[in-house]
C-alpha cells in the first residue's frame, strides 16, 4: 500500500530506543535502504511472520546496503506492553536490529508515528531509500520474494541513479491482477 506521504522524507516520533547506544535519526542511515518493521508484542502476525521476516531481511542484507529498524508501535493494551516488557521480548526473541518506542499519542490510542504515516495496524513494513523518502507502506503480511525485489530495486537505483533518474517503487509493484484487485 502506497499511501498519500510516499515519497515524501520519512521521520521517526520515538520516545525510547533499544539495542543501540544512542538516539538514532533518518540521518543516520543516508546512502541505505531502510526497512521499518512496525510491531507489537502481542500480535501473532508480527510474532510468527514479521519477525522471523525482519531478521531474515538483516541477515540477507549487507549491512552497508540496508538498515532494518523495528519500531513498537503500541495502539492496544497500553497497560501491559511497557518497554519494561518489550525489553524482555527483544532479549527472548533475539532481536538484535535497533528498535524504536513509538511516541505515545497524548490525545488518541494511536502513537505519534503510526498515526502520521496512516499505518493501517501492525505488522506494517515501510522501506525508506537511499534519500530518506518513504516509498513504501504496507500493512499485512509480505511475500518475501516481492519484498526482496523491492528492496533490490531501491539497491539498484543507487547504482543507476547517475545514468538516470531514480526509478519509483510504484512501476517495481505487481502490474496485473491479483487477490486485491487489477492495476495498470
Amino acid at each position: 500500500m502506497l499511501n498519500n506521504h510516499s515519497g515524501n522524507t520519512f521521520t521517526l516520533n520515538v520516545s525510547e530506543w533499544f539495542n543501540t547506544d544512542k538516539s538514532l535519526e533518518m540521518a543516520d542511515f543516508k546512502g541505505r535502504v531502510v526497512v521499518i518493521y512496525a510491531f507489537q508484542m502481542l500480535c501473532p502476525g508480527c510474532v510468527s511472520h514479521g519477525l522471523p521476516l525482519a531478521k531474515n531481511i538483516q541477515q540477507s542484507f549487507r549491512n552497508e546496503d540496508v538498515q532494518v529498524i523495528g519500531l513498537h508501535s503500541v495502539f492496544e493494551h497500553h497497560d501491559v506492553m511497557t518497554p519494561k516488557a518489550l525489553e524482555a521480548f527483544i532479549h527472548e526473541y533475539r532481536l538484535t536490529f535497533p528498535i524504536a518506542v513509538d511516541t505515545p499519542s497524548k490525545y488518541s490510542h494511536l502513537p505519534e508515528t503510526m498515526k502520521a504515516y496512516q499505518f493501517g495496524g501492525t505488522p506494517t513494513i515501510l522501506l525508506i531509500d537511499q534519500s530518506g523518502k518513504l516509498r513504501l507502506n504496507h500493512f499485512g503480511a509480505v511475500n518475501e520474494l516481492q519484498l526482496g525485489a523491492i528492496i533490490g530495486s531501491l539497491l539498484e537505483e543507487k547504482v543507476s541513479q547517475k545514468e538516470k533518474e531514480s526509478v519509483s517503487v510504484d512501476e517495481t509493484l505487481q502490474a496485473g491482477c491479483d487477490e486485491n484487485g487489477c492495476s495498470i
